[in-house]
C-alpha cells in the first residue's frame, strides 16, 4: 500500500533523466581536461607529442635568429602559418569533362601525403589558350595547419626529398617579397606512402610554404635550420 508521502512526489521526466544520463556518458569518453586523448575503441592514446620540427623553432631557430638578425621578440620573428599543396589536372580535361581515374588517383594522392581530404577548384572562367571551360574541374587542393603542416615539412624534407633521382638540392629562387616559398615535385613516387605499382599516371605537385611577418632572407634562414637542402654555392674555380 502507497503512503501519503510517495502520493506528494512529482513524476519523474523520462526525457530528461534519459538526457542527463547520456551527457554524463559523454564527458565520461571525453576523460579530464589535460589528460590523455581517447580513440573511437576505448584505447588512450597518450598526451599530445610536439612536432620535432616545431619543437626546433622554438629552441634552436628562435635564438639563432636573435644572434644573427637582431630579432629576439619571439612576435616578431617569422612564422610559419600554413602549407598549400595544388595538383593541376587541366592538362587531363576531355573537353569540360575529367576523366574519373585522374581525379580519383589525384585525390587518393593528396589525402595519403597529406592525411587530409582536398577541395577540387572549378575553373571561374575560360581560357581559350589552356583549353579551359568555365565550369570545369581544374584543380585540387589543401591547405594545411597546425600539427599537420610541421609533419607534412618533416617529411618533405627528410624522406621526399632524398628520395628524388639526381637531387642536388631545392632551388633559393621561389622565394616572393613577403617570404613565401614555393617548389615544386615532378612525380608523387617520392613519399613513401605512394605505390607507383598502383597508380594510374604520374604526376606532380605544388608546395607553398607562406610565411607571417618575414622577407626571403629570414625565411630562407629558417628553413635551412630546418634542414630544408637549397643548392650550395659552388666554389668559383680559380
Amino acid at each position: 500500500m502507497a503512503s501519503e508521502n510517495d502520493s506528494k512526489k512529482p513524476p519523474v521526466d523520462a526525457a530528461k533523466e534519459a538526457k542527463k544520463a547520456a551527457g554524463k556518458a559523454k564527458a565520461a569518453a571525453k576523460g579530464p581536461k589535460g589528460g590523455a586523448i581517447q580513440l573511437d575503441d576505448g584505447a588512450a592514446a597518450g598526451p599530445r607529442v610536439e612536432p620535432r620540427l616545431q619543437s626546433r623553432v622554438k629552441t634552436h631557430v628562435a635564438k639563432a635568429l636573435g644572434e644573427k638578425f637582431g630579432v629576439a621578440n619571439p612576435m616578431q620573428q617569422p612564422r610559419l602559418s600554413k602549407i598549400v599543396v595544388n595538383v593541376n589536372m587541366g592538362r587531363h580535361l576531355e573537353g569540360n569533362k575529367l576523366p574519373a581515374h585522374v581525379k580519383a588517383t589525384v585525390l587518393d594522392t593528396i589525402q595519403r601525403v597529406t592525411g587530409q581530404k582536398p577541395v577540387v577548384v572549378i575553373a571561374r572562367k575560360s581560357v581559350s589558350n589552356f583549353k579551359l571551360r568555365e565550369g570545369a574541374e581544374s584543380s585540387a587542393i589543401v591547405t594545411l595547419r597546425r600539427d599537420r603542416m610541421w609533419h607534412f615539412l618533416d617529411r618533405v624534407i627528410n624522406l621526399a626529398c632524398p628520395r628524388i633521382k639526381d637531387f642536388r638540392g631545392l632551388k633559393a629562387t621561389g622565394f616572393d617579397k613577403q617570404g613565401n616559398y614555393s617548389f615544386g615535385l615532378t612525380e608523387q613516387g617520392v613519399f613513401p606512402e605512394i605505390n607507383m605499382a598502383e597508380a594510374t599516371f604520374t604526376h606532380g605537385m605544388n608546395i607553398n610554404l607562406c610565411f607571417d611577418r618575414s622577407t626571403p632572407e629570414l625565411s630562407k634562414f629558417v628553413l635551412a635550420e630546418l634542414g630544408m637542402p637549397f643548392v650550395k654555392p659552388e666554389d668559383k674555380k680559380k
